[in-house]
């Protein structure tokens, strides 16, 4: 087989001729020789560093740690012990986003939970807490308290026995809003299930569950 042209290359190693030439330009791989009369060739050599880059970049290493990786690849003398302490850092980062995304997402969830879902935007619950933390914001605090409030506030849904009907939610619903620190309870008879947003400071899952067992139910804390 030929030895193939940038646009070969390019479909070769599964990326767009732009990013090989990117590639370039970052020293990451060599430029070809372009001969007098013909266009340049890429080596299977270095199509497999092009593949190497793009699998690095994908697993989230950025371009000037995979310069660290490809000279450690190039080393007879490196040992496989630092590319994994390279890997174990990456992984760390990772977890340390995947983590902030969560709370965010726990975030997102309890001022989407506190929403009616209908009526004027003036009076929206979700506006109206994100201005209220924001303004509550420390500016010498890399944490909000946008967060440390959504930290208090929960949403916990409970699995619940004993409802006939749809008109047995609504007792539950009743029952719940009159716990201490519940902002918003809804219950479901076709999922035989209630998720109610609180304040874990005010009121616990047991709380919650001990409300619906005065209408005659029974509830418990749902693994889901």
């Amino acid at each position: 087989m030929a030895t193939p042209t940038i646009g070969r290359a390019a479909k070769a190693a599964g990326v767009r001729i732009a990013t090989i030439r990117f590639y370039e330009r970052r020293g990451l791989i060599a430029q070809p020789r372009k001969p007098e009369n013909g266009y340049r060739t890429y080596s299977p050599e270095t199509v497999d560093r092009i593949r190497f880059i793009r699998q690095a970049q994908e697993i989230g290493f950025s371009l000037a740690e995979i310069e660290e990786l490809l000279s450690l690849r190039a080393d007879p003398n490196a040992d496989c012990a630092d590319v994994r302490g390279r890997a174990i850092e990456k992984r760390a980062e990772v977890q340390t986003k995947l983590d902030r995304l969560s709370q965010m997402r726990e975030a997102l969830d309890d001022l989407i939970a506190s929403c009616p879902g209908g009526g004027d935007v003036k009076a929206c619950t979700i506006l109206d807490a994100m201005q209220r933390e924001a303004s509550a914001a420390d500016p010498e605090s890399p944490t909000s308290t946008f967060e440390k409030g959504s930290r208090a506030m929960k949403t916990t849904i409970l699995t619940i026995e004993g409802m006939h009907c749809d008109g047995c939610a609504r007792t539950i619903e009743a029952l719940l809003s009159r716990v201490p620190g519940v902002r918003k309870a809804e219950a479901s008879f076709d999922e035989r299930q209630a998720r109610v947003l609180h304040d874990q400071t005010s009121s616990s899952a047991g709380d919650l569950a001990a409300a619906i067992a005065k209408g005659g139910f029974t509830a418990g804390e749902s693994d889901k």
